[in-house]
């Protein structure tokens, strides 16, 4: 009888090392897509921050850009307002 209890343990402790087994590798596989989703995230964030990084390197150029061509305008506006004067001052003395 006492053969029996053996062969009895050792055919449970069969059937626990196959669930054993089977469930190690489910789980395993969840660990790894665990793994790989909070890789792609990271990823994700990575290139969504670096996307703003350079929206915000365009937003200074461009506004560089603005503050240039206002001013070039402004000089231009300057620089026919002395010439009508210049031709006011002609016409004045001819």
């Amino acid at each position: 009888m006492e053969n029996g209890y053996v062969i009895l343990g050792i055919v449970a402790l069969l059937f626990l090392s196959m669930y054993g087994y089977a469930y190690a590798s489910v789980a395993f596989e969840k660990i790894q897509e665990k793994k790989a989703l909070k890789l792609e995230l990271k990823k994700e964030q990575l290139r969504l921050e670096d996307k703003a990084i350079k929206q915000k390197v365009r937003d200074e150029k461009m506004s560089q850009l603005n503050k240039r061509s206002e001013e070039i305008r402004l000089e231009l506006e300057k620089l026919e307002q002395k010439k009508t004067q210049k031709e006011v001052k002609r016409l004045k003395i001819s």
